[in-house]
């Protein structure tokens, strides 16, 4: 687990600013409360916060449930009507009989295939490595694995003085983060950008599959800030790959974690073998544009306002749910065969029911963790360091930690 840094406190932590009302809100007791120690349990007296977390989950789930039946009541209804909704939006029932024949006809003999990716970062002082992994699969026996690594010096090139190189080089570590954290928050952004862009692009170019099941939203966040947005050329990459997959409709995207939690919360009153068409992804662009996201002077607001426009108007969000026991997930597709890719989903989905997850998304990435994972990246890179004498000096602390 990533921890952040320290910030800087220009005034003790508990003053009279420290009982935030958000904070009680959300918790249900007072900031300066939980920095108080005396209310804290001793580790003794464990049998008293099993007693809490009882109390406190079958609480949250009574709630939950009184939501569900209102959702379901009052909030299913106001679909079709609410702003950005698409022409088939609603609340459908996916039959057993047509997810069977969409395991015999489009899932088994390899009409589907799904792409999923991985990252890993090796950090050290002298040098910060990336690798990226991506893998396609289908359920025929067809796979295919491609990657790609990064090499990160603080300086690449020799100075003349060698004075002033070191204290180049000792400029530019200053600002980034703490060694083993895989370097500044802007190669994070990139990296992770770099990898669903390539998620993409490999579901484009190299899949001959009939339909493409990516991992994510298609309009994934990475693609459309950060290092993508600050130039127009780079930007247009990312919207001419969306736009593909637009024009060519036969594709289903499926994220395992979504920011959008109140669409979960109506996701939540789907009764299994139930899906739901939400809305269109324009209102999220143009919230976006409208939030100052992107500035006028950098080219890429024009290209955005159309985009929201001629793309994301296309592209419907839905929620599918294949098992009382399981979630429900969110999944992206094109407005003319949004009801296809829901049973397509559902019908993967139903491979693992306790999972409520696309058994081939699931595939891809134990391919993608076994090829291009931690333990088999890991081992290369340290048995090079031992090999040119330095087995221990530029591992971090949480490289060469003890763990049973």
């Amino acid at each position: 687990m990533l921890e952040p840094e320290e910030p800087e406190l220009d005034q003790p932590i508990i003053n009279s600013r420290a009982n935030l009302p958000e904070f009680e809100d959300a918790y249900g007791e007072s900031f300066s409360k939980t920095l108080d120690l005396d209310t804290w349990i001793l580790g003794e007296d464990l049998a008293e916060m099993y007693g809490r977390l009882e109390q406190e989950i079958a609480d949250a789930v009574a709630m939950e449930d009184s939501y569900r039946k209102t959702i379901r009541k009052e909030v299913f209804a106001r679909i079709k009507s609410s702003p950005g909704a698409p022409r088939n939006a609603g609340v459908y029932q996916a039959k057993r009989e047509d997810l069977e024949r969409i395991h015999k006809g489009l899932l088994f003999n390899g009409s589907v295939e799904a792409c999923d990716g991985t990252s890993v970062v090796h950090d050290t002082l002298p040098l910060t490595i990336t690798q990226i992994g991506v893998c396609l699969v289908s359920y025929n026996g067809n796979q295919g694995a491609w990657a790609h690594r990064l090499f990160r010096r603080d300086l690449r090139s020799k100075l003349t003085d060698p004075v002033e190189e070191v204290l180049t080089v000792l400029e530019r570590r200053e600002s980034r983060e703490s060694q083993g954290l895989g370097g500044e928050k802007l190669s994070e952004l990139a990296r992770r950008g770099i990898m669903t862009y390539a998620e993409r692009a490999i579901l484009k170019d190299k899949s001959q599959a009939l339909w493409r099941m990516g991992h994510g939203n298609l309009v994934a966040y990475e693609l459309i800030t950060g290092l993508w947005a600050s130039r127009k050329e780079r930007i247009r990459l990312s919207l001419d790959l969306i736009d593909w997959f637009v024009n060519y409709k036969r594709f289903v995207f499926i994220p395992s974690a979504p920011r959008k939690r109140h669409w979960l919360m109506i996701g939540n009153a789907l009764k299994p073998m139930e899906y739901a068409i939400v809305q269109t992804l324009q209102p999220d662009i143009e919230n976006m544009l409208d939030s100052g996201g992107y500035r006028d002077e950098s080219g890429v607001r024009p290209l955005m306002k159309s985009f929201a426009k001629e793309t994301a108007s296309k592209i419907v969000v839905g929620l599918y749910r294949v098992w009382e026991a399981a979630p429900p997930y969110l999944f992206y597709a094109h407005v003319d065969n949004a009801e296809m890719a829901a049973h397509i989903a559902m019908a993967d989905s139903l491979l693992q029911e306790h999972r409520g997850f696309p058994m081939l998304i699931d595939l891809a990435d134990t391919v993608c963790s076994t090829t291009f994972g931690l333990d088999t990246f890991l081992p290369s890179v340290q048995t090079t360091y031992a090999e040119l004498g330095q087995p221990f000096q530029y591992l971090g602390e949480r490289e060469t930690r003890y763990r049973k």
